[in-house]
């Protein structure tokens, strides 16, 4: 799928969200985060996630720590601050509002909604 320019800050804009999505399920190495992305509308390279991290290390929203790997050097392994689960808590929240926002304009006032009876 080619994604049209007019969609790339929202793209960049949720990169982060899901970004910390991930990071919260488990400690993962920058190849666990692209592995996990590639395939979807947020696939992503190096050059884009390592500033990421980089700028979310420095917002205090991630931390990682050093682990000895079988396969060559050590490998940074990341993992959530309680800043950053409480940034996803909020993000989680924001979207899941605005979803539904985005659902509900442009419907017919006649049709039912969730919150209407049939």
């Amino acid at each position: 799928m080619i994604i049209n320019e007019k969609f790339t800050a929202i793209r960049k804009g949720l990169l982060e969200f899901l970004v910390l999505k991930i990071v919260a399920a488990d400690k993962v190495y920058v190849a666990d985060i692209l592995g996990q992305l590639s395939g979807t509308e947020f696939a992503t390279q190096e050059g884009t996630l390592y500033p990421l991290l980089s700028k979310m290390r420095r917002e205090e929203l991630v931390d990682y720590e050093w682990k000895e790997s079988e396969a060559g050097p050590p490998r940074k392994y990341y993992q959530l601050t309680a800043k950053g689960r409480e940034q996803l808590r909020e993000t989680s929240e924001y979207w899941q509002k605005i979803s539904e926002t985005v659902k509900a304009l442009g419907k017919d006032p006649g049709q039912p909604t969730k919150d209407t009876p049939r």
